[in-house]
């Protein structure tokens, strides 16, 4: 699977926080409102973003595995998780952390999904999560996927399934052809076979359904402007990069593109979350 660097985690981490779909978050709250603990896998953690968006969401005591294919970013997880939380300790190559009055341990665990999903699952967690991951899977990983996670009843749970949604401010005459190039590299294989890319949210919810669980989406757009402009120009220089890749487009028009100043932009995302279905 393609690495990111821990440094584009960190500039995207608050724009991430700040877009979840606030309808889909407190479903997810109101879930667990009566449980005194809770295990979660968290599966491309990177730095452990994703379990600082989430945890105020769950019950004052947590068990969390965090899972990603790269130790050095496991290592930066475990360094961030241990700085932002209000008390941390080492428990062997675990930690135990407190953060506004909720308990977390917190496990590591190195996995290539693809040849160990069922191992990094585990037996029975209560809720499977992620962001920012599933566009990045194929759909014959994700509808997998989605079998392992029912077979154990679990809930499920990712954030800013990249959505195929695009607009940049100031606007240029090549943003529609960009956009159609970029999509096209986006179902690339990142590691997992041909990325599902734009359409990982519809089949996440398919899947979902296939195996029998209820499920409910919400918008997580991205609102970039005046105070990300760092992100911005950070977002514009990989996407053109990623088009460039695709063969598409020619290299005057991309320069063009390339050269003009963004003062903002607009990048769709989708969260899920499936419940399994009542007994």
């Amino acid at each position: 699977m393609s690495g990111f660097s821990s440094e584009w985690l960190a500039l995207r981490e608050p724009v991430d926080h700040r877009s979840r779909d606030a309808g889909v978050a407190e479903r997810l709250r109101k879930y667990f409102a009566d449980r005194e603990s809770i295990g979660v896998v968290d599966l491309g953690c990177g730095t452990g973003s994703n379990l600082r968006g989430t945890f105020g969401l769950l019950p004052d005591e947590q068990h969390w595995t965090l899972v990603d294919y790269d130790p050095r970013l496991l290592t930066a997880a475990r360094n961030a998780i241990s700085s932002w939380a209000d008390a941390s300790e080492g428990i062997g190559e675990d930690l135990r952390v407190r953060k506004d009055g909720k308990s977390m341990h917190i496990r590591f665990r190195q996995a290539d999904l693809n040849a160990d999903l069922d191992e990094a699952l585990g037996p029975s967690p209560d809720v499977v999560t992620a962001s920012a991951f599933f566009d990045l899977c194929s759909v014959h990983f994700i509808n997998r996927f989605a079998v392992a996670v029912a077979q154990r009843r679990a809930l499920f749970f990712t954030v800013l399934t990249y959505n195929g949604e695009q607009t940049w401010s100031p606007t240029h005459p090549a943003d529609i052809q960009m956009l159609a190039a970029f999509c096209a590299h986006q179902t690339s294989d990142k590691g997992f076979g041909a990325s599902a890319g734009p359409q990982a949210a519809s089949a996440l919810r398919a899947a979902f359904e296939v195996a029998g669980y209820i499920v409910q989406e919400g918008d997580s757009p991205w609102r970039l402007g005046e105070t990300d402009r760092q992100l911005i120009a950070d977002l514009a220089d990989g996407f053109a990069s990623a088009v460039a890749e695709t063969g598409r487009m020619d290299a005057s028009v991309l320069a063009s593109w390339s050269a003009l100043l963004r003062t903002g932009a607009v990048v769709g995302h989708t969260d899920t979350l499936a419940m399994p279905k009542q007994p």
